[in-house]
């Protein structure tokens, strides 16, 4: 808001006027108000009026907010536009961003000095007192809610014994299995593209063979070893073993299925070129009685039942818990639906949380204000698939800071999780110092590792830049870091390690992503200049974190 703002003043400061003209390019410039345009090249004026209405504006709001948009886009143009970055900068600017660094480590870990740790309470209390930040608790409620889903639904529904014999009788073949069939084939090659002369002789040979078939059926395996031009099938008599309804190409297929078992087709054509076919076997799968089916006929025909019943109990599910908001017993009892219970329900949801309240909208609308005070039922909040929940509020805890007494346990491993921090750091500085006036007795550092920006070694990102910001003017170069709860490092760089050459195709990449970072920064330091040009101020307070007080 304050950045369209401030461009805003400084297009209006600076006369950046968009022309009418300049104005109908950029109109036109765009797909949906091009596709307006009538053959003649005029413009449908309903058509338009009903875009613009669409984004909640007239016709000349649009114009208007086109005409702002330019304009303010001006004031940054010109800024990126010319900002240039050449190749002697980028190389520079990019082997320092990249550049390695050999370094050997010692790492002082708070867990070696946890023994070293004196705890007393008035240790306790005093580091209690110091960091009452550390131990608030958020804001938590008790909470009941309800869940419609599909399962809900179908437990309240009674199958009618004939609707379930209906439908076992209407998908009884579906729910058998498929049927198999096996045929034997000959075929006479024809490809799709070949000529039409070469396709007729090819299909008059089949007919003949068709003929010769029909007069000896029982012929058609020692015909097809001999004449069929499928390598695959020819050497077994032309069998095809059993297939079902998708295996083959369509023609073939829909010719398998129409004859009879022993049944010799007519010429098929498909894209292989033409066949000879005979049905040799079909098999039939059993049909199970009903009552074997019956527990998957029920699930089925409850499923279908619980979708399309769901859109009506949804709505009743909806109204109830709006008409007598505050209990959400009325809709459970009227459909039939459990009330579940959480305690310490937060505006997050726990890691790992799942269900309901894991849902953020379902969160917000329990956290307003009409349901913290009121404690009334949210409404119903979709919170996936065919899925509606409502929840209240049954008892709610404001933000608080916990008493000593409720929080010793986490004052005393705060406490000694930072003095043994602490003492690692007074360790580290100490042998920073003997190293640094004794090089030679450095015992205890890692193997020498190169690192950089890019290739961090698994060192902390805090080792990676003292390393890299440690002067290089006299190597080797001793410095230490502080890791805060993770300890100390004391840091030996030894030389600085070339940056491997890049190919062509890397080197005009990293250019081009220098230049955008430089664009990107010449831009946000306009954008500075001229906040304090019209001398912008933030006068409303910063929102307070979650679980923090407004001071």
């Amino acid at each position: 808001l304050v950045r369209d703002r401030v461009l805003q003043v400084a297009a209006q400061k600076m006369h950046m006027l968009t022309s009418d003209a300049r104005l109908a390019r950029e109109l036109q410039s765009i797909p949906q108000i091009a596709a307006l345009k009538r053959p003649d090249g005029t413009l449908d004026a309903e058509a338009y009026r009903a875009l613009a209405g669409a984004q909640g504006l007239t016709p000349e709001g649009l114009e208007a907010r086109v005409r702002h948009d330019i304009s303010v886009s001006q004031v940054m143009g010109s800024v990126v536009a010319s900002a240039f970055a050449g190749p002697a900068e980028s190389k520079l600017a990019l082997d320092a961003l990249f550049q390695r660094r050999e370094i050997q480590v010692a790492r002082f870990d708070p867990s070696a000095f946890v023994s070293k740790v004196a705890v007393t309470d008035a240790d306790l209390e005093a580091y209690y007192k110091a960091h009452l930040a550390k131990f608030q608790q958020p804001e938590q409620a008790t909470v009941e809610y309800v869940v419609l889903d599909l399962d809900a639904v179908k437990a309240g529904i009674t199958l009618n014994e004939d609707d379930l014999r209906t439908y076992y009788k209407e998908n009884l073949s579906r729910l058998s299995g498929k049927e198999e069939r096996r045929a034997s084939h000959i075929l006479v090659n024809a490809a799709k593209d070949a000529p039409a002369a070469e396709r007729e002789k090819a299909k008059a040979k089949a007919q003949e063979l068709l003929a010769e078939v029909r007069k000896a059926p029982g012929r058609f395996a020692e015909i097809a070893r001999k004449e069929s031009q499928d390598t695959g099938s020819a050497a077994s008599g032309g069998d095809l073993g059993f297939f079902g309804h998708g295996a083959m190409v369509k023609p073939f297929e829909d010719a398998v299925f129409s004859l009879k078992k022993g049944e010799i087709s007519d010429v098929v054509e498909t894209g292989f070129g033409y066949h000879v076919i005979m049905l040799t076997d079909v098999k039939t799968p059993r049909q199970p009685s009903f009552e074997e089916l019956r527990p998957s006929l029920e699930a089925e025909l409850r499923q279908q039942q619980a979708q399309r019943k769901f859109a009506e109990v949804a709505e009743t599910f909806a109204n109830t818990v709006y008409e007598q908001p505050d209990s959400l017993q009325p809709v459970a009892d009227k459909l039939k639906l459990k009330i579940h219970t959480a305690t310490g329900v937060t505006r997050t949801s726990a890691p790992g949380e799942k269900g309901a309240l894991a849902n953020p909208r379902l969160l917000e609308a329990l956290f307003q204000p009409d349901s913290v005070q009121s404690k009334r039922n949210t409404e119903a909040i979709e919170i996936g698939n065919s899925t509606l929940a409502a929840a209240r509020i049954t008892a709610y805890q404001p933000a608080m800071t916990l008493p000593l007494d409720k929080a010793r346990e986490q004052v005393r491993s705060l406490y000694v999780a930072d003095k043994s921090a602490e003492f690692a750091r007074q360790e580290g500085q100490v042998r920073l110092a003997a190293w640094k006036a004794s090089p030679d007795g450095a015992a205890g550092l890692s193997a020498p590792v190169t690192v950089s920006r890019d290739r961090p070694q698994n060192q902390p990102r805090a080792v990676v830049d003292a390393a890299l910001r440690a002067p290089t003017d006299k190597l080797p170069v001793w410095t230490g870091v502080d890791l805060a709860g993770q300890g100390y490092a004391v840091l030996k760089v030894n030389r600085i390690v070339p940056r491997d050459a890049a190919d062509e195709a890397t080197a005009r990449m990293e250019r081009e992503q220098y230049l955008q970072l430089w664009v990107s920064a010449e831009a946000q330091a306009y954008y500075e200049l001229l906040k304090q040009r019209f001398k912008v101020q933030i006068k409303a307070p910063r929102p307070a974190a979650q679980g923090e007080t407004q001071s």
